[in-house]
């Protein structure tokens, strides 16, 4: 879509958009202070990604937080006792409007899963220890923007809140890959 648009000084400008209906994205922590995260297929980029599970908010009228658990149900295959809102974030600001709501959830326990269409249908689901976020990051296993910053708010929230422990020797070692 093209839009006309004003800029503070009155020029007058046009720029291509894309209209998006939002999305929203899950950090899934669980009480042994790892995540779970999902390895899939991104077809735009040609590579599989690491990254917390996330969706487009495509069910109209449905609220945030209920798109959010029923995207870690179907992707993760768990259901959160609590879910808590740790900030919203413009993806694309330049040229998209997709706004994506970033959720922590917690108290987590296992569901079946209700995988759809062709990228999930291959997801593996990996859980890593959260004091590890920094060196994957540094190392490129994570380089997808919402997760980077969903797993940075998430071990700020559990620092601030005192629900962070600290990192056990040999963490490292402690990656886990499951196949739903």
């Amino acid at each position: 879509m093209r839009g006309a648009f004003e800029a503070p000084d009155g020029t007058r400008f046009h720029r291509d958009i894309v209209r998006h209906p939002g999305a929203v994205a899950v950090v899934p922590v669980t009480d042994r202070d790892t995540v779970l995260l999902v390895r899939q297929y991104r077809g735009p980029v040609d590579r599989e990604l690491l990254e917390i599970p996330a969706g487009t908010r495509d069910v109209a009228d449905e609220a945030p937080e209920t798109t959010a658990r029923r995207e870690l149900e179907e992707e993760v295959g768990v259901r959160a006792g609590t879910m808590d809102l740790l900030g919203t974030v413009f993806n694309t600001p330049g040229f998209c409007d997709e706004e994506t709501f970033i959720y922590l959830a917690r108290q987590l326990e296992p569901v079946a899963h209700a995988r759809h269409g062709e990228e999930e249908r291959f997801i593996e689901v990996v859980e890593i220890a959260l004091g590890e976020v920094d060196s994957m990051i540094e190392s490129g296993d994570l380089v997808d923007a919402q997760t980077v910053l969903g797993l940075l708010l998430a071990r700020h929230s559990q620092r601030v809140t005192g629900q962070h422990r600290a990192r056990r020797p040999g963490a490292a070692d402690d990656l886990r890959r499951s196949s739903p």
